[in-house]
């Protein structure tokens, strides 16, 4: 069968962590830059079709191509590592440090904004005919979408910050599901219909990505809406990136990390036999 048990799959997410503190600089760079690149064109691929098609459930049905693309590819998103870092260092890997984990952030945020803005400035150029004419519907949806989702949640006050807060730690649960929704088939097939469901959900409900967000603000401002990089960066994606953080390492990563690889003995096990060894707690082989 393709289906991979949880205590399979919870190993390969700590190993996965572990990679990724010890990859290259350039590989990390390339790997993030690419995965934001992609991520950012899904978006545009996906408010296209909502505005064409005046559906917003059928652009969110087809979002997942994206990230199903940069997956397979072999590529990373900030909210990924986000989850699987810090496992390797929760299990002690030797090397893996608090320096190494962030090292991996940081390149890995570097790397998506720089992605995500190069497709924000291609996309902006085919809204407005390399910028001489007033952005077409997509575009001005795109403004919008970059207006209420920052300015919006300023001139709510602190229920707008918080709504922020709780939607994008929302987001980076759905999204970690699905990129350890991805571990758990062996086939390409498998994998793809895995993530498709956790990413279909957080984009439907409009939850904050903070990769995604790289691009739909960045756009809007590129083609002239009424707010600021200020705007964006305090309202919007600083925000963002700590609700992913919490969201992905919360919900998915110490969660599955607790149960599924730090296994603790069960009932029957302590009713037979008394207390056992410290090492049944261990990861499942």
């Amino acid at each position: 069968m393709s289906y991979i048990q949880p205590q399979e799959f919870a190993t390969k997410m700590v190993d996965a962590g572990e990679a990724k503190v010890f990859m290259s600089t350039k590989d990390t760079l390339i790997r993030a830059y690419m995965a934001g690149a992609i991520l950012a064109l899904a978006a545009a691929f996906a408010v296209t079709v909502a505005v064409n098609t005046g559906q917003f459930i059928i652009g969110a049905l087809l979002f997942p191509v994206g990230f199903s693309m940069l997956y397979l590819l072999g590529f990373d998103l900030l909210t990924g590592v986000f989850t699987l870092v810090p496992l390797a260092l929760f299990d002690k890997r030797p090397g893996v440090t608090t320096k190494g984990m962030l090292r991996n952030w940081g390149l890995v945020f570097v790397g998506n904004f720089a992605g995500a803005m190069t497709t924000a400035i291609f996309m902006a150029i085919t809204f407005t005919m390399g910028f001489t004419l007033e952005p077409n519907a997509v575009g001005a949806r795109l403004m919008d979408i970059g207006h209420s989702r920052t300015v919006g949640y300023a001139e709510a006050g602190a229920g707008g910050m918080l709504t922020l807060f709780v939607r994008a730690v929302m987001c980076n649960w759905m999204v970690s599901t699905g990129v350890v929704a991805a571990m758990m088939s062996s086939s390409v097939s498998g994998k793809i219909m895995a993530m498709w469901m956790p990413i279909l959900v957080f984009f439907y409900l409009g939850f904050e990505h903070s990769i995604v967000n790289m691009f739909l603000f960045p756009i809007g401002i590129l083609l002239g809406a009424d707010f600021t990089w200020g705007d964006y960066l305090m309202y919007n994606e600083i925000p963002t990136v700590i609700g992913n953080l919490v969201g992905g390492l919360t919900f998915v990563g110490a969660m599955l990390y607790a149960t599924h690889y730090k296994m603790s003995p069960s009932r029957r096990q302590l009713d037979s036999h008394g207390p056992v060894s410290p090492l049944v707690s261990g990861p499942a082989e």
